[in-house]
């Protein structure tokens, strides 16, 4: 099978052509369920596997967010599952915080070995907020969630009840959900930062936070936090592809590697999507969480 092998010039990887796509496409497949792109697992692939571990690795990360995202949002907004004013806040919150991660990722945080502990500590943290509302929230709220999962259909859409500074209140399934949007417009802010360092566009952190500490039903908040990892991803392509850096540092991103990876990303999230409204939240949260604290023991461990 030599000739299905390829080398990619600027990022020095060699591996088969049909790789990055089927990888991407079970991850994203997967993770897209909870809101989430899969890029915070398709990065530790890269470098532990692929051997890719140049900044330049982040920029790729966003090329393959921005290519594999739009499929997955199409489907929340086809099914009417996308609450908009949840997204204006997401993206108004980590637009600015990309350059920064930027700005960090390169001057910062060259070395392998110290962004690998970054990633541990980002991921650490996801997994346990992921875990911590799996098995201390209430027995009896998560049987009700249950119940309520089986129930979803077609007709099953969000409807936006009141959206201002102070409060953003919608119905899902006969209950009303609100929260405060500068809540999560901070947390996004910071999360901006973190994902414009680590190339994951931020919905990695963002979609925990709304389950747990919102109190928001993921299968509301996907669609939400999908649309904001593409709209932080695009700017955070932009920024490694275009803005100056220092002398002998590459960051520009392997965009041959990049849209492979996309592809497979495009069909994942698309399919992933789809049947997310099959599967009950919690059998998606322990898959998360389980994979996500894997990864933070591995890259932590590796520092010491």
């Amino acid at each position: 099978m030599e000739f299905l092998t390829v080398l990619f010039p600027v990022s020095g990887v060699k591996t088969y052509i049909f790789i990055p796509p089927l990888v991407s496409m079970i991850i994203s497949f997967f993770t897209s369920m909870g809101g989430v792109s899969g890029a915070f697992l398709l990065l530790p692939f890269q470098m532990g596997v692929l051997g890719y571990t140049a900044p330049s690795v982040s920029g790729t990360n966003h090329v393959f967010n921005t290519i594999a995202t739009p499929s997955g949002v199409y489907r929340y907004i086809k099914e009417c599952r996308m609450v908009w004013p949840i997204t204006l806040v997401i993206a108004l919150g980590t637009s600015p915080g990309v350059f920064l991660g930027y700005y960090l990722r390169i001057m910062h945080m060259r070395e392998p070995k110290s962004f690998k502990f970054f990633v541990g500590c980002v991921l650490l943290y996801i997994g346990f907020r992921v875990f911590k509302e799996v098995f201390l929230r209430d027995k009896a709220l998560k049987a009700s969630n249950a119940s309520k999962v089986s129930m979803i259909s077609k007709e099953a859409a969000v409807k936006t009840i009141h959206a201002s500074i102070k409060k953003i209140e919608y119905e899902f399934l006969g209950d009303r959900f609100s929260f405060a949007p500068i809540a999560l417009f901070m947390l996004s802010l910071a999360v901006g930062i973190i994902g414009g360092a680590y190339g994951i566009g931020g919905g990695a952190i963002i979609a925990p936070f709304c389950v747990t500490v919102l109190r928001l039903p993921v299968h509301t908040i996907a669609g939400a936090t999908l649309m904001g990892t593409f709209i932080t991803s695009l700017l955070g392509a932009i920024f490694f592809s275009f803005i100056d850096i220092p002398k002998g540092v590459s960051a520009t991103p392997d965009w041959a590697l990049g849209v492979l990876f996309g592809i497979g990303g495009l069909v994942g999230m698309y399919l992933g999507a789809r049947t997310q409204k099959f599967v009950p939240q919690r059998a998606i949260k322990l898959m998360l969480g389980g994979v996500i604290l894997f990864l933070a023991v591995k890259y932590i461990y590796q520092y010491f």
